[in-house]
């Protein structure tokens, strides 16, 4: 299953989408850790899965939290997509 957290605007469409198939597959929830931002947490889901989430605070700031991250040019790996299983964790801008 997928889920999306973030927000549509004006400028945009602001997404970060955990494929929480391969999610359960990461024991470490590397993910937690490398963001700077502290966007991440560890919840359980309804099918008694410890999986990753952005936390509620953060769901409404994401294009702003995650800029550090994201400049224009120049983009290196974002810490938190290479800290997961392979296809877990993209951004939709």
């Amino acid at each position: 299953m997928k889920a999306n957290y973030g927000y549509m605007d004006g400028s945009g469409e602001f997404y970060i989408t955990i494929d929480t198939d391969l999610c359960i597959e990461c024991t470490e929830h590397g993910c937690v850790s490398a963001c700077p931002e502290g966007l991440f947490e560890i919840i359980v889901d309804d099918y008694d899965d410890r999986v990753a989430a952005v936390t509620e605070e953060q769901r409404k700031k994401i294009k702003y939290a995650c800029a550090g991250c994201k400049p224009a040019t120049g983009r290196p790996p974002l810490p938190c997509v290479t800290a997961c299983t392979p296809g877990a964790l993209t951004h939709s801008w």
